[in-house]
């Protein structure tokens, strides 16, 4: 049987509205004390935009940490006075410029050895365009419409190379 760890102390070491930079002292399974610093965060949407025809909407975006273009699904961090369906709709209307019916596919985690947060995976159909919707200041998009055929070719060409993008489209397709 896996022994759980204990956690000997925890401090915030940086926070912002999205998420805390955290610092644990935990007990190994030998008994010794370990340090642990990872990232919390209230959670997180991913929403897979379905158009009537079977194509679905992606954003083009500059991620900073990998300097280089990402090939994405609408999502973003979890907002605490937000449901996560409220949440997934928002970024749904700021990343794709549309609004939709909203079904929910599950949860995953994005990269469980740095964070503790949950990412829930929707799928939106009868997608309706949302003229009011602006992105946030910080982000800057290209909108793509693709259909399966081309999402599979950019996943075997690295060209999708984003997990919370590949983990998502995989729920979706478990849940068809």
């Amino acid at each position: 049987m896996l022994k759980e760890l204990k956690q000997i102390s925890h401090s915030i070491k940086e926070s912002n509205p999205y998420w805390q930079y955290g610092f644990d002292v935990y007990e190994k399974p030998d008994g010794t004390h370990g340090n642990y610093y990872y990232v919390h965060t209230p959670g997180s949407v991913m929403i897979v935009p379905r158009f009537d025809d079977d194509t679905f909407l992606l954003t083009k975006q500059y991620r900073y940490l990998n300097r280089r273009v990402s090939l994405e699904f609408p999502g973003g961090g979890q907002l605490p006075h937000l449901s996560v369906e409220e949440q997934a709709q928002r970024e749904l209307q700021e990343e794709s410029g549309f609004s939709g019916t909203l079904k929910f596919l599950g949860v995953f985690n994005p990269c469980n050895g740095v964070t503790d947060e949950l990412s829930s995976v929707f799928l939106a159909t009868n997608l309706q365009p949302a003229p009011e919707a602006r992105p946030d200041d910080s982000e800057e998009f290209i909108r793509l419409r693709l259909s399966r055929a081309e999402l599979a070719a950019l996943i075997r060409s690295n060209e999708l190379w984003d997990g919370m993008t590949l983990a998502a489209w995989q729920m979706f397709l478990a849940n068809e």
